[in-house]
């Protein structure tokens, strides 16, 4: 008897296992594909809008520069704990000019992306205590906390005794 249930519960077990990769999947599939379609100085806004659909980033400096993102994950071998790994990345970027056409396109994929040199250099803080912006502040705070200076004169009267 005690078998047959051991039989039942390894198959109900491994009935439910799939042998299938789960794959996550983030922003516009098949990226690399849809982006030869595009071509510099030919292809206009409306077009890049028809074959890509919105952009995953825009952002406006001397022409627009629209950003589309593919990324898929899937999970990793069993020696890692199926912990999701990163094996596609690709970014596309394109630059639009004023009259509304496709300037400039560069495509990164996860081999271009390691390559990329990040800068290592800090901003800096751009006040320090002893400066006169500091202390005209510090002097403001003092008196809207107390306006009429009473709280000093009552230190020093603690103080004396």
């Amino acid at each position: 008897m005690t078998k047959i249930l051991y039989i039942i519960f390894l198959s109900l077990i491994v009935s439910n296992c799939s042998f299938k990769k789960v794959v996550n999947h983030h922003g516009v599939p098949f990226l690399e594909k849809k982006q030869s379609s595009l071509i510099v100085n030919k292809t206009n806004k409306n077009d890049i809008m028809k074959i890509l659909g919105n952009p995953s980033t825009k952002s406006k400096f001397d022409n627009d520069v629209w950003i589309y993102i593919e990324r898929k994950q899937t999970q990793s071998k069993l020696i890692n704990l199926g912990k999701m790994k990163i094996y596609r990345n690709d970014v596309l970027v394109l630059e639009i000019d004023d009259y509304g056409m496709l300037k400039k396109k560069e495509f990164y994929n996860k081999e271009d992306m390691k390559k990329i040199k990040i800068a290592k250099n800090k901003t800096e803080i751009g006040y320090k205590k002893n400066t006169f912006v500091y202390d005209f502040m510090s002097s403001m705070r003092q008196k809207i906390n107390d306006p009429l200076g009473k709280r000093a004169d009552k230190q020093k009267e603690i103080s004396q005794r």
